[in-house]
């Protein structure tokens, strides 16, 4: 049986707002990185704030500036940053620029916000639900990519897909399609204060295990 090419388990789609300046992020074997955040719309009227990663190879800096509206495609991708104060790793999210196409907002008639991906269960899942009664299942998924390396994204389920989820088991490999959101909580410090933050995660809108599959 042929493998996939790891990049197929990866893919992610997004047409947006460029909301901050490009700034330097870091540089691997002489190859410079840029960092950026993207603001993407939902079907509501709510709004995504998501991270993007680009090389200075395939960017062009004239363009990439606020207000510029930008379609990307690339991959999920993840890495632990040592937060010195809490001493311990925390998982960093990021979307991976591989292509891009600078579009007018009338010239897209895509999903905005569209990812795939192909991956393995690698924690129990957290099963709950809402004061409001509603379902969720809390996943994290283990995608391979090349080079022997992975990377590790949380995914939410809802409802069906919820009671679906929270029956998977460790190393069970699964296919999800749904879209990356931004969500603001509040994080307690020792001193009783609160400090606002940011997390990421991928809301799934269909789950497929096996022969059978789930849509919300």
């Amino acid at each position: 049986m042929q493998t996939e090419h790891p990049s197929a388990n990866n893919r992610i789609n997004l047409f947006g707002e460029i909301i901050s300046e490009a700034e330097f992020s870091h540089d691997v074997h002489g190859e410079g990185f840029y960092s950026f955040n993207l603001l993407v719309s939902r079907l509501s009227d709510a709004y995504d704030t998501l991270p993007i990663t680009i090389s200075e190879r395939i960017m062009d800096k004239t363009k990439f500036v606020m207000g510029n509206n930008v379609a990307i495609s690339g991959q999920i991708r993840s890495y632990n940053n040592y937060i010195e104060e809490e001493r311990r790793n925390r998982l960093v999210l990021t979307v991976f620029a591989k292509d891009y196409e600078f579009k007018n907002s009338a010239d897209i008639d895509e999903n905005p916000n569209d990812v795939f991906l192909d991956g393995f269960i690698c924690k129990p899942p957290i099963y709950r639900t809402t004061p409001f009664g509603r379902e969720i299942a809390d996943l994290l998924l283990a995608v391979n990519r090349s080079y022997n390396k992975s990377d590790y994204i949380p995914c939410i389920t809802w409802g069906r897909n919820a009671r679906f989820g929270a029956k998977l088991e460790v190393g069970d490999n699964i296919r999800i399609w749904g879209r990356m959101q931004s969500r603001i909580y509040q994080k307690k410090q020792d001193d009783g204060s609160a400090i606002e933050k940011t997390a990421y995660e991928v809301s799934v809108s269909k789950l497929e295990h096996g022969a059978g599959d789930v849509n919300s």
